[in-house]
């Protein structure tokens, strides 16, 4: 392909990304296909002589299309937003286009001072301490990791690292494998699940900090003392905590105010981990959230997956430019703007579940999360989940809260309007209703009851606990 082909049919490839999102809602937001769909669609090896342009497209929607969960369709609500808009777009296509690998600042000088750039910016819109910036003299500054995950890992790596050389330093005869087996990190029985692998792959053993409802699933200062004491009596080494700001399940946030004084005074290194809630602080009303950053060695959030220090790989891509064109063509207030209108539109989800009495809310609506499930067993709120995804028309995912089983209903898409979020709620709604009906007429014959599916019979049970 030369550069007048590319040029032509990078038009034509520009078109069928518009028209996909345009049309977006009009997809199954749930692929339905079993695992392996996709082998028996092409051959079982790559073709000795190429093939046409137009052949590899045609089987995007022959192949591809048919098993992709569609993240940015407005009837998306499972686990969290993920970043997508038309200025992040255009960037990738330029980053692909200069393909530099930014190992040094001499492989790619605008690669790596742009990152440092943007990452102050970032920085600055979330008010973060002058400590976490860069600037010309500063040091602080942040890089672009590849996953959240990854940026957990490498805080842990470094908190590793830091408390070792400490012991070492007043005590450079003891053997290093004897602290390491020593030492203890936390997190909140809400954390993620890629903290306690970090532990794993860093070789320390990780606590999990109990947390309650009463508490509404957040990790306080007493609770993680009394952990910390209790160890310490035992000779372990405490020296990595993983504080949690929206957590997965259900958006709690750790009181990190009452927790980094305590790892200031014990030498624990305090990583906040804001993967989710972290774009909100760019918003007045939500920045107190984040009030204690100030105790943190480091923090890590996404619009795509960031920490504020150094990363394992050593490439990287020119990802920057996307933050570059992102910031500068939506501007701080319109970014403040889409946050707040997700926030809206989960708040106006909240008051439709609150009104329905046969409903609950599971967990504080604080950003754009709202838990909720059925009043009564887990069984029940299982099948409903089943039935909801099963319809390919919304998709939701759950989670575990108080040996409870809630779903989830998350703001994901740009695109999302209050009408999506009505017809989210009618579209639950009717299957109840639905089901409720059904049940009312086989009821009405015995015999029916006998070959009822266990589907059946769980909804069966929802409607006579109402």
């Amino acid at each position: 392909m030369d550069a007048t082909e590319f040029r032509r049919r990078g038009k034509e490839m520009v078109d069928l990304i518009a028209d996909y999102l345009e049309n977006i809602e009009q997809r199954p937001v749930y692929p339905n296909v079993e695992p392996g769909y996709l082998r028996s669609l092409i051959p079982q090896e790559a073709p000795e002589e190429p093939d046409t342009y137009e052949d590899v497209v045609k089987d995007i929607e022959r192949v591809i299309m048919p098993g992709v969960t569609h993240w940015h369709s407005p009837y998306f609500y499972a686990y969290f937003p993920t970043a997508s808009s038309f200025p992040a777009m255009l960037a990738d296509m330029l980053s692909g286009a200069i393909g530099c690998i930014g190992f040094s600042w001499a492989a790619s000088p605008a690669c790596t001072e742009l990152e440092t750039v943007m990452m102050d910016w970032l920085g600055k819109m979330l008010k973060l301490p002058e400590e976490f910036i860069a600037g010309t003299h500063g040091q602080g500054g942040g890089v672009i990791q590849g996953t959240a995950s990854e940026a957990t890992l490498v805080a842990l790596l470094a908190a590793r690292s830091r408390t070792v050389r400490i012991i070492l330093a007043n005590d450079p005869q003891r053997p290093e494998t004897d602290i390491t087996s020593k030492l203890v990190a936390y997190a909140s029985d809400q954390a993620h699940c890629s903290v306690e692998r970090a532990g794993m792959i860093g070789g320390v053993r990780m606590k999990k900090i109990p947390t309650k409802q009463s508490n509404k699933y957040a990790v306080h200062g007493e609770t993680f003392l009394k952990m910390i004491q209790e160890d310490k009596a035992a000779g372990l080494i405490p020296f990595y905590l993983c504080a949690t700001l929206g957590t997965t399940p259900s958006c709690a946030f750790d009181r990190i105010t009452e927790l980094g004084p305590i790892c200031n005074a014990e030498q624990i290194w305090m990583h906040i981990d804001a993967a989710y809630a972290g774009s909100s602080f760019i918003c007045p009303e939500f920045r107190p959230l984040l009030n204690g950053i100030e105790f943190a060695d480091s923090f890590n959030f996404n619009p795509h997956k960031w920490l504020l220090h150094w990363q394992i790989p050593l490439g990287r891509r020119f990802r920057s430019l996307k933050m570059w064109f992102v910031f500068r063509m939506y501007g701080l207030k319109g970014l403040q703007d889409y946050i707040r209108k997700h926030v809206e539109l989960a708040k106006e989800f909240e008051t439709l579940v609150r009104a329905d009495p046969r409903f609950e809310i599971s967990a504080d609506v604080i950003l754009a999360l709202v838990c909720f499930r059925l009043k009564g067993s887990n069984e029940m709120n299982e099948v409903l989940l089943k039935r909801i995804n099963n319809g390919k028309k919304i998709h939701l995912v759950p989670c575990q809260l108080s040996g409870q089983f809630v779903l989830r209903f998350a703001i994901c898409a740009r695109t999302t309007e209050s009408r999506h979020v009505r017809e989210a709620w009618r579209i639950i709604s009717q299957l109840i209703c639905d089901r409720q009906k059904r049940l009312v007429n086989l009821l009405s014959y015995p015999i029916n009851f006998v070959v009822m599916s266990q589907t059946d019979v769980a909804f069966h049970h929802i409607y006579c606990n109402f």
